[in-house]
């Protein structure tokens, strides 16, 4: 195939060096490379003098059928080059339901504004999926769970887990001062995905910083950690969550938090890539745009999530 092309820009210049120049190689290789397709060909494209170079009649039959297709080349390469330079294109990110809720969603109109011409696509699953064998551009999740060989970009600042109930449900149970007091509190459980084991609750010790994990028992269990938020919400129970996560509740007086001295802050989300060699700009863009977002609430004095 390159000799070809070489043989169609010396028929269409007529001249060796011009031809030589814009394919980038030196005359006499690139004399070189038609004898060699001559002689391949066992046919004589080029007729050659001492000032001109034109093609046979052979050689311009050949010319005038290879013309559309290396046409049709040049015209896809540059597409592709040029999808290079603007972003364009699928992006597909894999996410938590909590981190697409709360990183991703609320600048979504922000971003098509930016990049009309990315198509975002985000797989909600809050099982560690492989982004590799899911078709995946990349994925959010908490950095403790970014894997050894992957990439991660933090996304947020440090967060902490954080337990609430309501001021109803305070006002008949004393509020406890300390992880053992949870044995006599009706603590709500939840179950990652379709796991059979409810998750527990990982605290801290504030004197030692030993961390250990409570078994939640209560009334109430469910894979899915709005309806656990909601339980709290009407006076059944406790329930732990990610501290952005319940903020506003905590700020409107429905939810009160307990045992925060127990609850230190751990590295929050990150989006995970496989490699960063040869990021194509489509991808570039949304690293790019997440990553100003998490500046800019770091830089404005802002809480990273809300």
């Amino acid at each position: 195939m390159p000799a070809i092309a070489a043989f169609a820009e010396v028929a269409r210049e007529g001249n060796f060096t011009r031809a030589a120049a814009k394919l980038g190689i030196t005359p006499s290789a690139l004399s070189q490379t038609i004898r060699a397709l001559e002689e391949k060909l066992d046919i004589r494209l080029l007729n050659r003098s001492t000032r001109s170079v034109s093609a046979t009649g052979e050689g311009r039959v050949l010319l005038a059928q290879i013309d559309p297709g290396l046409a049709a080349i040049a015209h896809a390469v540059g597409a592709l080059q040029d999808a290079r330079r603007r972003p364009t294109g699928e992006v597909r990110i894999n996410s938590s339901r909590i981190a697409a809720s709360h990183l991703l969603l609320p600048h979504l109109a922000e971003f098509h504004r930016r990049y009309p011409d990315i198509r975002l696509e985000i797989v909600v699953d809050d099982e560690f999926g492989d982004i590799i064998r899911e078709g995946c551009d990349a994925g959010v999740r908490l950095r403790e769970d970014v894997g050894d060989g992957m990439i991660a970009v933090p996304l947020c600042s440090p967060i902490s887990l954080a337990v609430v109930g309501s001021p109803a449900y305070f006002a008949a149970n004393p509020a406890p001062a300390k992880p053992a007091d949870l044995d006599r509190h009706n603590c709500l459980g939840l179950r990652h995905g379709m796991s059979s084991t409810i998750a527990g609750w990982e605290l801290t010790d504030p004197d030692d910083g030993h961390s250990f994990l409570i078994q939640p028992q209560g009334s109430f269990v469910v894979n899915n950690d709005d309806m656990v938020l909601n339980a709290a919400l009407q006076g059944i129970g406790l329930a732990i969550h990610m501290d952005f996560a319940v903020r506003r509740h905590i700020e409107a007086g429905n939810l009160i938090r307990v045992l925060e001295d127990w609850c230190p802050p751990f590295d929050g989300f990150n989006l995970y890539l496989a490699t960063r060699e040869q990021m194509p700009p489509k991808l570039r863009a949304v690293v790019d745009f997440l990553t100003e977002k998490r500046r800019a609430a770091t830089a404005g004095g802002q809480r990273p999530i809300a």
